[in-house]
């Protein structure tokens, strides 16, 4: 008697195998330990093992959902994925398609926190020979929160109050959750393409460590550390520290704190004014009053009435010589005058129709005056000019 034998190919195998697994895996939580985490540049899905000490499972969490994560996945980190089984039929392999992930308790948080603070601090991100100083007098503050928070409002009021002259420019910007982290770097970014802004504070109310975690993103960080505007940390309250605590300019217990040293009081202004005037003056005053006496006992000096002396002497001396000058120039002019009356007489006296009124006659030949006998052409014409007139003679 022959049996028929029943063989299943791979693919119906694999088949069976994917159905029963998404089938009664469809949602897990599971708790491990990431590592080869790997975020893909261009699409933005994650890549990343978890494991525990016995076993591990690949892991994809697609970009769609891992913008919801409020914290940045680091190696090493414990964290709880939920989400489902999934077979790859292909290449007969299993793995985990992450929906949320949090992490196993603040603890994870906390070592993430100190592994970054140790790393930055040892880039010389947190050096205080990089820190800026505050303006002490700024005329525009720029703000990066949340526009609609009670942060924001506080740090309004306080201006108001302490120093109404100064400008707020406010980038609304979300302070927890997923994306946070990148819009507070925009928010940093898009200020310091300014050029009026000579402050920027970087604040949010309390809130627990996941609340608070954005500012605890390197990426956070560094945006803080480049920037060419010095800035104010003012995240959560007294007994908060964020990574962005460390790296900025100057930190703050909260936002109120945090616009508070960013500007002057401005009744201080007005007494140190006040006091300043009061004390320049009088110390003018003063000092006029010292040199006011100093010139006077120079005048009333010995040397000085020698000075005085000299110059009233000079100036007789001088007042004699333009006496003296003056008589001179007078004199001159007469005796200019005296002369040019007799040379005007000697020219009216030798002008020529003068001359002819006497008697005397002029002969021209050829248009030159003929002065000699011997000089006249008695063949040729001539004219001879008279007082009253002339004739020609061929």
């Amino acid at each position: 008697m022959e049996f028929e034998q029943k063989y299943l190919s791979v693919s119906e195998i694999s088949n069976s195998i994917k159905y029963t697994l998404e089938t009664n895996f469809e949602t897990v939580k599971v708790v491990g330990e990431i590592s080869n985490f790997k975020p893909h540049a261009a699409s933005g899905h994650w890549y990343f093992t978890l494991k525990d000490d016995k076993a591990q499972i690949n892991c994809t969490m697609w970009n769609s959902l891992n913008s919801r994560v409020f914290f940045k996945p680091q190696d090493g980190m414990k964290v709880v994925l939920t989400g489902k089984v999934s077979v790859y039929i292909p290449r007969g392999t299993y793995s985990l398609d992450a929906r949320l992930m949090v992490p196993m308790g603040e603890g994870e948080l906390q070592a993430a926190f100190e592994k970054l603070k140790r790393k930055l601090e040892a880039e010389g991100l947190f050096d205080k020979s990089v820190k800026k100083e505050i303006p002490e007098f700024p005329q525009k503050i720029g703000i990066v929160t949340a526009v609609d928070s009670a942060a924001m409002k506080d740090m309004v009021s306080v201006a108001t109050r302490r120093y109404p002259l100064v400008n707020i420019v406010v980038v609304p910007t979300k302070v927890q959750g997923a994306g946070a982290a990148e819009e507070i770097v925009r928010g940093i970014e898009q200020l310091n393409k300014r050029t009026d802004i000579e402050t920027i504070i970087v604040a949010r109310g309390g809130g627990s460590i996941e609340d608070l975690w954005a500012f605890n993103e390197e990426i956070v960080a560094r945006a803080i550390y480049k920037s060419k505007i010095p800035i104010i940390s003012g995240v959560g309250h007294e007994i908060d520290y964020t990574i962005a605590d460390f790296v900025a300019d100057l930190r703050a217990i909260t936002p109120t704190a945090a616009m508070e040293l960013a500007t002057p009081d401005l009744s201080n202004v007005e007494a140190f004014l006040s006091d300043f005037i009061y004390d320049t003056e009088e110390k003018l005053l003063t000092i006029i009053e010292d040199y006011k006496n100093e010139v006077s006992s120079l005048i009333d000096s010995y040397g000085f009435r020698i000075i005085k002396d000299n110059i009233k002497s000079h100036f007789q001396y001088i007042d004699n010589l333009i006496y003296k000058l003056n008589n001179r120039i007078e004199s001159n002019i007469k005796n200019y005058k005296t002369e040019l009356l007799l040379h005007t007489k000697t020219l009216a006296a030798n002008d020529i129709n003068s001359v002819l009124k006497k008697g005397y006659a002029i002969v021209k030949q050829n248009s030159r005056v003929i002065e000699r006998k011997e000089g006249l052409e008695e063949k040729n014409s001539f004219t001879i000019k008279f007082y009253d007139g002339e004739i020609s003679i061929n």
